[in-house]
């Protein structure tokens, strides 16, 4: 479970920064939009915390690593140009960036294969590491 901090910076920056779909954060919207158009889902899969200070009550300093994942989910049948645009440019948004306390890195591409058809929609996934640091 990742930190509030990190929620909050990651689905602020997509709020601020992405017009083009819907983006569903966690636990905001249980089913597909209406139209049947695209839209972003955001997860965290992976967060893992360290204490990297001790010693100062207060002021050590904890960091958590992880990943966030934004799923395009496009239209089925009507390729994959459009999804795969979208997925480099929430790439771009988010390479080697600092945000809200969160420092992000290097985003995987998605990939190609029999997973992706879910449904009425196409998946392209990418993967996001970040990391965050605390005090307490």
């Amino acid at each position: 479970m990742p930190l509030k901090l990190v929620v909050d910076a990651v689905e602020s920056r997509l709020a601020d920064n992405w017009d083009k779909c819907p983006v569903y954060g966690v636990n905001l919207q249980g089913d597909t939009p209406d139209d049947a158009g695209p839209f972003l889902q955001v997860s965290y899969p992976v967060a893992n915390g360290e204490q990297l200070t001790v010693g100062a009550p207060g002021q050590n300093v904890y960091r958590e690593t992880g990943a966030f994942r934004i799923t395009v989910n496009a239209e089925r049948g009507g390729g994959i140009a459009e999804g795969l645009a979208w997925a480099d440019e929430l790439a771009a948004l988010f390479r080697g960036k600092e945000f809200g306390g969160v420092q992000t890195f290097a985003p995987s591409s998605p990939a190609i294969d029999d997973r992706n058809d879910q449904g009425n929609y196409y998946a392209l996934s990418i993967a996001i590491e970040y990391q965050a640091d605390i005090f307490g």
